[in-house]
């Protein structure tokens, strides 16, 4: 192996790098701050002062928030719709649902305009049947009158196009004939499943999303073409795989959550190559704290999620609870007297009071700085030569202290505290609340910021123990590295088991496979293995919520080997006995969906060759007053990259290095693994 492959993730205060060389195995890091509006600035900055010769880069792997962002600030393209007629207003009704649960209004606008939302006569029944075949010439004028609005995409949504796709397919062969750009999205191309309005508003936002996410990405490939990369430039998906930059601008709404999915593919690299199977991660950014939870190896995938009420993209991606509470979130007072963190944030530009750059409104961050938790002198990120301790101290004491009738101090640990017990909630809503015992896990917390609280999640949560990654900051570009390529397909079936015609299943299966391994060698990459995963949507009849069922499969020769009715029942009777404690005797079983996963493996890099090589004794290089609870402690600082294996520290202590800040709480103890990653504990016998 040679070369130097690049992850790179964009988030919403910091673009973090991650350099490996292939020819030694060396790695390094980078962050600089996430530019705006165009993100495609410090992207290229990063990469630029990260390697001196972009030919000599092999793979660039970038897990985005474009996407998400777009959506979540509602600057996407002015989009068309071209629908069935009487489903016009599909994706304003959407499930009669509400904003606000108790509130007898709510307002609600669909990304795309009523006016840009136009009928065409066509009908195709549930069961496949065409009963009024489209009609093409209205089809066109619905696109110049779409133009003459100033729509650049287009989604073309027709009634059941799941079970019959030839309306829909005939349509956009019309469309693309006359439509100025690719920006051309078909339901039955998106999203062939059952459920009209979960279809219509995944290909809506996926049309919203293709101009703004395809320029990004092409202004990226042009820049590194530039800059002399002649290598694969390759996107995380939401589903933790990666996807070339083809299928990201023909599919952007699988971008939704490519960052924090990165950072997740990551931790559960990194936590199974220290012997933890059972993790839940904590990427606490400058805007946001992300929450998952990986169990047994293997973290969590959801069928589908609202990236903000009435935006709901169904298409499977790694479960991912976020809440406003990153270094940057500001902390408030409300009319009541309650204290409050988020969800509002400095961002990176302005940024926390103590960066000097504008804002007045005491951050998490300014909290830490007050406390003596993070050195002013070598703030993170390299673009700031010192904070301004002074400051922050003076905004918390005008919008906290003085509401509150607090010192200094005293509202500096409030506002830990605070923000501590929302990130200590969203670890307990993905272990707690969904049947797991946090006291089986252990907590992974990455992001520029997460490793200052493991501690506190320690103590409130109940978590057994705190693996601190090599390079906790710069995680999810890590994650781009080592995360493999993965095509997922759905396809409707509506079909009872008993009577199941298995050749179709077969067929469907196998045009999934070919499909899905097409791409992997049309990506041009490298991959240890191929493999094709199938599972079936199933419920008993008159159930409305299914379960998932892995079906087996044998794959020979690249012929897919159909599972038996017999070998379906059994595997559905294990699923649903396993989820509920009961099967229903005499129900008909019934499968919806068929749900295939197509992953090429690739190379996976010895973490170890990130871990220390130092052996000399640690010693801190220096100390200085940090605050806890009521009292400063004389707290040890230590360079965390020159920590040997088998390093035992005892708290208070900190850990500094360029990407982030690792504290040691008094009563926890640190431990450097054969890895590098730093495991905390509670106790002085934790480290033996």
């Amino acid at each position: 192996m040679s070369g130097k492959m690049i992850g790179v993730d964009v988030g919403g205060t910091f673009t973090d790098i991650f350099v490996l060389d292939e020819s030694d195995g060396t790695a390094r890091v980078g962050k600089v701050p996430t530019s705006r509006p165009d993100q495609s600035t410090g992207f290229l900055q990063g990469i630029t002062e990260a390697v001196a010769d972009i030919g000599s880069v092999g793979v660039v792997v970038h897990g985005t928030t474009a996407g998400t962002n777009a959506l979540l600030e509602r600057k996407g393209a002015r989009t068309g719709v071209i629908c069935t007629q009487g489903l016009r207003d599909v994706l304003e009704m959407r499930r009669r649902d509400r904003p606000r649960t108790w509130g007898l209004r709510g307002d609600f606008e669909p990304v795309v305009d009523r006016r840009n939302r136009l009928e065409v006569p066509e009908r195709t029944l549930a069961d496949g049947t065409i009963r009024t075949p489209v009609d093409l010439e209205s089809v066109r004028t619905a696109a110049r009158q779409l133009q003459d609005q100033g729509c650049v995409a287009v989604a073309v949504l027709f009634a059941n196009a799941y079970a019959n796709p030839a309306n829909e397919a005939a349509a956009v062969a019309a469309l693309r004939e006359i439509w100025p750009n690719e920006h051309v999205s078909a339901s039955s191309e998106i999203l062939p499943e059952i459920r009209e309005y979960e279809r219509f508003s995944t290909t809506a936002l996926n049309a919203y999303l293709q101009p703004e996410v395809s320029g990004y990405l092409g202004r990226l490939g042009a820049a590194l073409d530039k800059g002399g990369f002649g290598g694969e430039f390759m996107i995380v998906q939401s589903n933790g795989g990666v996807m070339d930059v083809d299928t990201a601008c023909r599919f952007p709404i699988r971008t939704a959550l490519s960052g924090p999915a990165a950072g997740v593919i990551a931790a559960g690299y990194i936590a199974w190559s220290a012997g933890f199977d059972n993790v839940i991660t904590g990427d606490m950014g400058g805007t946001s704290f992300d929450v998952s939870l990986i169990a047994e190896g293997r973290s969590m995938l959801a069928p589908q999620t609202s990236i903000d009420f009435g935006m709901v993209v169904r298409t499977p991606m790694i479960e991912i609870t976020t809440i406003g509470a990153g270094g940057g979130s500001i902390a408030w007072v409300d009319k009541g007297g309650l204290l409050n963190i988020g969800p509002e944030s400095a961002g990176s530009d302005p940024g926390p009071v103590a960066y000097g750059l504008g804002n007045d409104r005491p951050t998490v961050t300014d909290a830490n700085v007050v406390l003596g938790r993070i050195d002013p002198e070598n703030p993170i990120g390299g673009k700031l030569a010192r904070l301004d301790v002074d400051a922050a101290a003076r905004a918390i004491d005008l919008h906290v202290g003085q509401p509150l009738g607090l010192d200094t101090l005293a509202a500096a640990e409030a506002i830990l505290r605070v923000a501590n017990s929302r990130m200590a909630g969203a670890l307990r809503l993905v272990s707690i609340e969904r049947g797991f015992d946090p006291k089986k896990f252990a907590f992974m917390p990455f992001g520029g910021g997460g490793a200052l609280h493991a501690g506190a999640m320690l103590a409130e949560v109940g978590i057994a123990r705190a693996i601190v990654p090599r390079y906790p900051g710069v995680t999810s570009a890590l994650g781009c590295v080592i995360a493999d390529m993965r095509q997922d397909f759905v396809q409707t079936l509506n079909a009872m088991l008993d009577g199941l015609d298995t050749d179709m299943l077969g067929t469907v299966m196998q045009d999934h496979h070919d499909r899905g391994m097409a791409m992997l060698k049309a990506a041009g990459t490298r991959f240890e293995a191929r493999e094709a995963t199938f599972a079936l949507d199933m419920a008993y009849i008159g159930q409305t919520h299914t379960v998932s069922v892995p079906i087996p499969v044998s794959v020979t020769e690249g012929k897919v080997q159909p599972p038996t009715q017999a070998q379906i029942a059994a595997a559905f009777d294990t699923v649903y006995r396993d989820t509920f404690g009961r099967l229903l005797p005499g129900g008909v079983r019934r499968i919806l969906n068929l749900r295939s996963a197509v992953t090429g493996k690739r190379p996976k890099f010895d973490l170890a060759t990130l871990a220390p090589t130092v052996t000399d004794p640690a010693r801190p290089k220096s100390t200085r007053k940090v605050h806890f609870g009521t009292d400063w402690h004389e707290t040890a600082i230590y360079d965390r990259l020159t920590l040997p294996i088998g390093t035992v520290i005892t708290g208070p202590a900190i850990l500094e290095q360029p990407d982030t800040t690792v504290l040691i709480e008094p009563g926890l103890v640190g431990r450097v693994d054969p890895l590098g990653n730093v495991i905390i504990e509670t106790g002085p016998e934790a480290g033996a």
